[in-house]
């Protein structure tokens, strides 16, 4: 069974909880959905659409958590972490389109550019880190509730 291709505006609230997933606020995901509909058309295709989400996620929120894009000024070292952390945003955004948007693993391969046996390894890591830090006993469910027993 093959699935229909959807159209971007089919794709809104995938996109927008993708959005909220990456970056953690309702405000920042808002804004993210915005960049990336303002840079697509209503023909653009579906990938497509997930491409130019990663791009606006990069150009947009990435720097919030680099001290330096790669540029000439970079040392090494800030290279590296500027690479390491585009590397983490993907790992979790190609575990996120396959739990909300349920996409493939070629599919992701083709958004992400990346070979499909390092999809596979990224979706098992990912899915366990993220399992991880999920289910800590350190994590609060709810405001004021913790899987942590009283007195421990």
């Amino acid at each position: 069974m093959t699935r229909e291709k959807r159209k971007p505006l089919d794709l809104m609230d995938d996109i927008y909880t993708l959005a909220y997933w990456m970056t953690g606020s309702e405000a920042s995901a808002t804004e993210l959905v915005n960049i990336t509909y303002l840079n697509v058309t209503l023909d653009t295709h579906e990938s497509e659409v997930y491409k130019t989400f990663r791009e606006c996620y990069f150009n947009t929120f990435s720097h919030d958590n680099a001290t330096c894009i790669p540029k000439p000024s970079c040392t090494p070292m800030e290279k590296l972490g500027t690479v390491l952390l585009k590397r983490d945003a993907d790992i979790k955004l190609s575990v996120l389109l396959s739990a909300v948007s349920g996409l493939k693993h070629r599919s992701i391969s083709n958004i992400l550019g990346k070979p499909l046996d390092t999809i596979r390894v990224w979706l098992s890591a990912g899915r366990k880190s993220l399992a991880e830090r999920t289910l800590s006993l350190e994590a609060p469910l709810l405001s004021g509730v913790s899987l942590k027993k009283e007195g421990n």
